[in-house]
């Protein structure tokens, strides 16, 4: 559904942001599952270059946080939107959330190329799109940044500044408890003593989830880029430490994806030791087959935009209902594991994928919200 809406040219023309719908032009990229609008916004003299994507609106505003990260190409970066907000339409569906799918690319390194004039060039995108995507914190854009953009437009969630705050605690709580859903289904019980589980990225979401697996008596492998997190894994949570993408072959029983996505592909399922995948992740399957090749090597996986689901239900608590309430937000995350279950044996009892099973039951409420 296109909305047909046009940028309040004088936010544009009296600056040196220029936004431009390119909708037509990310029509043929992956991902793209007609999407409603997909906006460019450039400012070249300050820094800008942001990929807006908005999957649906059919349930609500479209909500997804702003994701900065130096894409290979500008196409990655597109691709890298409509499959985000793709999702995040699927999360909000899934999780019962009066609320449609949105996603924002800024094509820059977070820690070499963002400066508060770029983001304010964003700040103006984001007035300008005038209510049609509200955003929030993700890689590369922290709570400050948030807060930033917050003072400059209203389209922003998740704040410090009379928000709900960081997601990321919310995020990792609903991780933990699907992770422990999936042990269930797999073994018959959730008891993490003993259980190995490796833990690649170790960011706010992949450390607040190894505190809590450690806490149960889980035995935890951790890699990540930063060489500092590894060594305090290692040290206050007793973890061994892997390079790079050996953490995918490690001998344990869960891996748990925790940094970007695309981890799980023809290359790196073959690799898989684990019998469980259960991780905060976005867009963990490379493809759509990849699906499929888990489920023929007996792997259980719990869908991303599923077991991940905590941080955008605890932002969305704070739209629209003009309070926010953490026993609101504790009651949803608190679902998580009872809708992935049921996700778990619906494919069973179906003979499908995990992911497929999740992507038709958010369809279907989609659909249903549409008629």
């Amino acid at each position: 559904m296109r909305n047909g809406l046009n940028p309040r040219q004088e936010i544009a023309s009296a600056t040196t942001l220029d936004i431009t719908d390119i909708t037509s032009e990310a029509s043929g990229l992956p991902g793209f599952d007609a999407h409603e609008q997909v906006w460019l916004g450039r400012d070249s003299e300050r820094g800008l270059e942001a990929i807006v994507a908005v999957h649906t609106t059919v349930l609500g505003p479209a909500l997804g946080g702003t994701r900065i990260w130096p894409h290979v190409s500008f196409e990655a970066g597109v691709t890298d939107a409509l499959r985000l907000s793709r999702g995040m339409s699927f999360k909000s569906a899934i999780a019962g959330l009066a609320l449609g799918g949105g996603k924002a690319v800024i094509m820059a390194d977070p820690k070499t190329e963002k400066t508060p004039a770029m983001l304010a060039a964003y700040a103006e995108m984001l007035n300008a799109l005038v209510g049609q995507y509200i955003t929030a914190e993700d890689v590369g854009m922290t709570l400050a940044d948030a807060d930033f953009l917050a003072e400059r437009t209203p389209n922003v969630s998740g704040t410090t500044k009379g928000g709900s705050g960081n997601p990321s605690p919310f995020t990792a709580l609903g991780t933990f408890l699907g992770l422990k859903a999936a042990l269930r289904h797999r073994t018959g019980s959730d008891n993490l003593k003993g259980i190995r589980v490796a833990v690649q990225g170790l960011g706010s979401v992949g450390w607040a989830l190894c505190q809590r697996l450690h806490a149960e008596g889980a035995m935890l492998t951790v890699s990540d880029l930063d060489q500092a997190r590894t060594e305090r894994a290692a040290q206050e949570l007793g973890a061994t430490v892997v390079e790079g993408q050996a953490i995918i072959a490690a001998d344990v029983d869960i891996f748990a994806p925790c940094a970007l996505g695309g981890v799980l592909s023809a290359v790196t399922i073959p690799l898989l030791r684990a019998k469980i995948v259960a991780g905060a992740a976005n867009n963990q399957l490379a493809t759509a087959a990849d699906g499929e090749r888990l489920r023929e090597r007996g792997i259980l996986y719990a869908p991303d935009y599923v077991i991940n689901a905590g941080g955008v239900i605890n932002v969305a608590a704070e739209i629209g209902s003009g309070r926010y309430s953490v026993d609101d937000v504790m009651v949803r995350v608190d679902r998580i594991p009872l809708i992935l279950t049921r996700i778990f044996e619906r494919a069973e009892d179906e003979g499908r994928t995990t992911d497929a099973v999740a992507e038709t039951i958010a369809r279907e409420i989609i659909h249903t919200a549409r008629r």
